[in-house]
């Protein structure tokens, strides 16, 4: 099974993935980690561009053909990039669950963008300047819609957990 959380910076993606993993046996996949270790390993000339998604795929690919259940973590903004996730479980002839993570209360999200520190070295947090201008495509396909305004990250984990049916 692929479950894929999607939504913008401070959201609470990243706790609500550890949530989940903390409670099953899934393999985490974060963008933002992939991300980093592409630009320290300082192999592109450019921006990053499309590459840590593409390497998030192929991984994702990987452990969901050897059955394992794979939570990736990322903005997944674009349509394109949702379709992608989309066919890596076709390939695989796994299930995938789509989640969007919203937060509803504007002053929470900015607070929680601009309190951030990031636990990824090397890795600058947004700004609230950044989150507010990300090209984020609404989403025009069926996915589970989690509100952290309110919902607490480990109930929101647990909503996701009830609806895999394991």
């Amino acid at each position: 099974m692929l479950i894929v959380l999607g939504g913008l910076p401070g959201t609470g993606k990243t706790t609500i993935a550890r949530e989940i993993v903390a409670r099953s046996r899934a393999v985490y996949l974060r963008i933002d980690a992939i991300e980093q270790a592409i630009v320290s390993a300082r192999v592109l000339a450019k921006d990053v561009g499309p590459a840590g998604y593409v390497v998030a795929y192929e991984l994702a690919r990987a452990n969901l053909a050897f059955g394992q259940t794979v939570v990736a973590d990322c903005v997944n903004p674009l349509p394109v990039t949702r379709e992608a996730w989309r066919a890596v479980a076709a390939d695989t002839y796994s299930r995938v669950i789509e989640v969007e993570i919203v937060c509803s209360d504007t002053a929470e999200h900015q607070r929680r963008v601009t309190r951030r520190i990031s636990d990824i070295p090397g890795l600058a947090p947004p700004t609230w300047a950044s989150v507010q201008s990300h090209d984020y495509m609404p989403w025009t396909t069926p996915r589970i819609v989690i509100d952290t305004a309110f919902v607490s990250a480990a109930d929101a984990a647990q909503s996701i957990l009830d609806r895999t049916g394991d």
